[in-house]
């Protein structure tokens, strides 16, 4: 069984839904398409809009960090989770939509997918190459969560994103959901996006450090 859905279903009006099925341990997959709005109810701020992005409901830069549904859901230690970015790295996906398929229990996958509401600046059409930026720079993370490696001895999880490599800001400015607070609230804007970037960076020592700890 696998359901679909986005992240205003995943991290908000469905998550209680969610965090039951996964937590029953049976063979249930979900997908989780992460536009880090309410796409398809007009651009609204959601738990997974990130710190500084401007929505509707968050006209000033939404002030607190994305909820982290993989973190949440890891923490049941019998969930596969993986985070995912096509246009970055089309083996690690399959690679995570396998496992997650084989794996005899609850399993989330969460990809990276921009829209129409993340206004960026060079067209929908270059979709994959925006992911491609998103994983580089450090604002969106790769990793695999498999407990069946626990029985082989191996370690569970896998950090499948390189250290960022810079340009963070660049890629900020290229969407124009964080452009658009530079002219409105200049500011506000720098504070804001220090943030971002500093969560960001948080996130990947936190996942580094998860390597070891499973290890």
């Amino acid at each position: 069984i696998w359901a679909i859905g986005g992240d205003g279903w995943a991290y908000d009006i469905g998550f209680g839904g969610i965090d039951h099925v996964m937590s029953q341990n049976q063979d249930v997959n979900l997908l989780v398409l992460d536009t880090e709005v309410y796409s398809n109810t007009g651009g609204q701020s959601s738990k997974a809009t990130p710190t500084a992005a401007v929505a509707k409901f968050a006209s000033g830069g939404k002030h607190i960090a994305k909820k982290d549904l993989g973190a949440i859901l890891m923490n049941y230690g019998y969930v596969y989770v993986a985070q995912v970015a096509i246009g970055y790295d089309q083996a690690q996906t399959l690679k995570a939509i396998r496992e997650a398929e084989e794996y005899p229990g609850p399993s989330i996958i969460i990809a990276y997918c921009p829209c129409l509401e993340q206004h960026i600046k060079a067209g929908m059409s270059c979709t994959q190459t925006e992911m491609k930026k998103a994983v580089e720079c450090g604002y969106w993370n790769l990793f695999r969560f498999n407990p069946a490696l626990k029985a082989e001895g191996k370690n569970p999880f896998t950090l499948d994103s390189k250290a960022p490599a810079g340009g963070y800001q660049e890629f900020l400015m290229n969407e124009a959901r964080y452009s658009s607070l530079t002219r409105a609230f200049p500011e506000r804007a720098k504070e804001l996006f220090a943030q971002n970037e500093e969560a960001a960076k948080e996130r990947y020592e936190h996942l580094t450090r998860l390597v070891e700890l499973y290890k």
